[in-house]
């Protein structure tokens, strides 16, 4: 398939990126390319302009502020999977960067875009979400941060203005805790059917807390508020009835992959392997 016609700018800096979305017609933003340029060939999306980000190195990179890992939205997942901070403060975030694609795909596409794309399908949204991460945005009034939880709005929406670019991603430091992420799909190289991230804390025999969140099971990536009620100060033993209505307040798809009941099943299947992998750890 061939793309509609559109117009092509290159930034030179963010705030040159933020006057080219405020005055070019229908602008959107490239970075990777991974997840716009598939949906502009299918005529999905048709943009005027395309404004490319992809050069302006100073949004790449991690570092590490205590408690929080700063993540630079343009980093690519394989530089996400492979770095030393990530691994170590951070390992659900590297682990499920290594789950993203093909290499091809993983060498070229960002965090950033992936997030910003608001595909409820995609693995670091989930993540974002159940570790609370916030998104911090600069535009025209200066920079803001928004939460996760309030970042993902609904099918390919999220809480960035026309005008706003996603500049950095700050995920707490989780290395002490235990976690897992488990993704079931078709093909090896396939959008989660359904994911399920855990991130557990446990001492003494129990379940102090547990944070877990859904790819794939509504309009947005989700947490699972009955399974973590549940989870917490529960018996690890305990796991498979605290995660069996897991699914509650999901809104999964039914598609050519999968049924919605049969995605319920799933999730409750993969959110006691998740939490009993995390564990083990």
């Amino acid at each position: 398939m061939i793309s509609a016609p559109f117009d092509y700018e290159v930034a030179e800096s963010v705030d040159h990126a933020i006057e080219l979305l405020g005055t070019k017609e229908d602008a959107k933003l490239l970075a990777g390319g991974h997840s716009l340029l598939p949906l502009m060939k299918f005529r999905l999306a048709r943009p005027a302009t395309l404004v490319d980000i992809g050069r302006l190195s100073g949004l790449a990179g991690v570092a590490n502020s205590g408690e929080h890992l700063k993540v630079g939205a343009l980093t690519r997942h394989h530089d996400l999977a492979n770095d030393p901070l990530v691994q170590e403060h951070c390992p659900i975030l590297a682990y499920t960067a290594t789950l993203v694609g093909d290499s091809q795909v993983r060498h070229r596409g960002t965090i950033g875009g992936s997030l910003a794309h608001g595909d409820p399908a995609s693995d670091l949204s989930t993540i974002a979400l159940t570790l609370d991460a916030e998104l911090v945005a600069r535009g025209p009034n200066g920079e803001r941060t928004i939460p996760a939880a309030e970042f993902f709005r609904g099918f390919y929406a999220t809480a960035l203005e026309p005008n706003e670019v996603l500049i950095e991603i700050r995920f707490p430091n989780t290395g002490s805790e235990r976690w897992s992420y488990l993704k079931f799909r078709q093909r090896s190289l396939d959008w989660a059917t359904v994911g399920v991230a855990a991130v557990v804390e446990a001492a003494n025999g129990s379940i102090a807390s547990a944070h877990i969140g859904f790819t794939n099971m509504g309009h947005t990536p989700l947490r699972a508020g009955a399974a973590e009620q549940a989870l917490a100060g529960a018996a690890r033993g305990d796991v498979a009835s605290a995660t069996a209505n897991a699914d509650d307040g999901t809104n999964p798809p039914s598609d050519t992959f999968a049924s919605a009941d049969f995605r319920r099943h799933l999730a409750r299947v993969l959110t006691a392997r998740a939490v009993e992998e995390a564990l083990s750890r």
